[in-house]
């Protein structure tokens, strides 16, 4: 009777939920947008077979003011990574590959670090983020857009990113080994990422308002369309978008809620379109949702969770007894995540245009909270005192090393000299920077990421501080010399100044050696 009785109650949640909640949803929205002041959010979720909800919030530009709703196309980031996996496993249905085949059978050229992951790395390496690579090791060399590097140029620079970690030994999220597992897909098909993903799977799904790239939207005349916004001075403002296009396998795609509500359920029916074909059999599903590494879980945590780890494109977890298979995505200036419960027929999704993760997750978990019949906890309240605290802790941090900056600035001695330091570096895997003088200043430049382009700053008699120009990065980094004999510097290595800088802006895996 007890359970017949907790069932009842659990029921009764859902009812309320789905027909009253919408207006408690819709306040949370309204109220996340200006706790993390982010301009717009998009909200989906999907329920027994049916859309229960799909709205937008807010504007989908601060320059424009149009306004954001279930329409409005945003760079779904690293949510394309399922697309990505997705993609090969209807080529493994079709026998045109396995995921256990090795990356050289498709793209003899390719080379690791290491020899002996050059010939054994396999497509499910690829996908797993357990290829040794550290967290977004060699992302530089896509991010941020503008660069000149092509994806042949990436795929063979990857030899000469030094692993952090054992192969096959743990989970480094790596962009760089999707670029890669795109690329096979483009020598299997003959059809560019892009292309494969609007034609095999985006149409045939019904998500007839998506594309594969954001250069693509753009050409076929997409005008709902948001515009990026990071903070600048505790304020956020409109920024370029931000995805270079030889990363479309990792982070590409354009959509909005309507078409990812159509995916969240594409996938609860089994990978099977609204007319009933089934793209994934059953074998491959089980590869793509099946626990491929492992990532460690805490005793304690809000949803009793015993494991946690990557599938192929997916992260997978349980949530109150629940498996949960779900992803963000991230670009400077805008952040999404998607989650489906399957055995709930359950998906929600989130979309903004701002970089604030805690806004998406303090929806996601006070959606996902009502349907698990979880008491309500104020998840925005949450993540707003965390986040407050956060970042007036990185502000401050910030604030005293460039108050460092300028103390050392006013002292006569011991400061690096323009004769020490202007010239070329160069990096085996990002390239030539070059050090010039214009006039008083030290600037910084890349040649393959212009707009990577700063001034340095003294700090300590061997370090400088580059700041960029773009302040929308939050990014700047300390420059660390190494001098000869004689006080030339001859070698430079970098470090972000914060750890609020995004793990894209790799600067502690360059290693950079004078080149004249």
């Amino acid at each position: 009777m007890k359970a017949k009785f907790s069932l009842f109650l659990t029921l009764l949640s859902l009812l309320v939920f789905s027909q009253i909640e919408e207006a408690k949803l819709d306040h949370l929205i309204r109220n996340t947008l200006t706790t993390f002041d982010v301009p717009g959010i998009s909200v989906g979720i999907v329920k027994d077979g049916k859309v229960v909800y799909a709205k937008g919030f807010g504007v989908n530009s601060l320059t424009t003011k149009g306004a954001m709703n279930e329409n409005t196309l945003v760079g779904i980031a690293s949510n394309s990574k399922g697309f990505t996996a997705t993609a090969l496993a209807m080529l493994a249905d079709e026998g045109k590959l396995s995921f256990d085949d090795k990356v050289t059978k498709f793209l003899p050229e390719f080379q690791m670090y290491d020899p002996y992951v050059s010939q054994q790395i396999t497509i499910r390496d690829l996908l797993t983020h357990r290829a040794g690579l550290g967290l977004g090791k060699g992302d530089l060399m896509f991010f941020p857009e503008g660069g000149s590097l092509t994806v042949n140029d990436i795929i063979h620079n990857v030899r000469y990113l030094k692993p952090a970690n054992e192969f096959r030994n743990s989970l480094d999220y790596n962009n760089i080994m999707f670029i890669v597992a795109g690329e096979v897909i483009h020598r299997v098909s003959g059809l560019s990422w892009a292309e494969f993903i609007e034609q095999r799977i985006l149409k045939p799904v019904g998500m007839n308002s998506s594309f594969g790239s954001y250069n693509r939207a753009v050409a076929a005349g997409a005008s709902n369309i948001i515009s990026a916004h990071a903070p600048v001075d505790g304020k956020a403002v409109a920024v370029p978008h931000d995805w270079n296009e030889t990363a479309n396998a990792a982070g590409g795609i354009i959509s909005n809620i309507t078409d990812m509500n159509t995916w969240a359920q594409f996938l609860i029916d089994g990978f099977t379109t609204k007319d009933g074909k089934k793209l994934v059999s059953d074998k491959q599903i089980y590869q793509l949702w099946n626990l491929q590494i492992a990532t460690p879980v805490a005793l304690k945590n809000p949803y009793d969770s015993n494991f946690a780890g990557y599938g192929l494109g997916w992260f997978l977890t349980d949530v109150k007894g629940h498996k949960q298979v779900y992803h963000t995505g991230g670009l400077i200036g805008t952040v999404t995540q998607f989650t489906v419960i399957p055995d709930l027929k359950l998906g929600i999704v989130v979309l903004t245009n701002q970089q604030s993760g805690a806004a998406f997750s303090a929806i996601t978990n006070t959606v996902k909270d009502a349907y698990l019949g979880i008491p309500e906890r104020n998840w925005l309240k949450q993540y707003g005192d965390r986040m407050a605290k956060i970042n007036a802790d990185y502000e401050k941090e910030k604030k005293e090393i460039f108050a460092t900056s300028a103390k050392f600035a006013k002292e006569r001695s011991c400061q690096i000299e323009a004769a020490q330091v202007v010239g070329m570096y160069s990096d085996p895997w990002f390239g030539d920077v070059v050090i010039s003088q214009q006039g008083k200043t030290l600037r910084f430049a890349s040649k393959n990421s212009p707009r990577l382009t700063g001034e340095l700053l003294p700090y300590s008699p061997n370090v400088m501080i580059l700041k960029w120009n773009d302040r929308s990065y939050d990014a700047d980094a300390f420059v660390y010399f190494a001098f000869d004999e004689k006080g030339v510097a001859q070698g430079i290595t970098m470090k972000a100044i914060s750890d609020v800088t995004d793990f894209s802006f790799d600067f502690g895996d360059l290693d950079f050696k004078r080149k004249k």
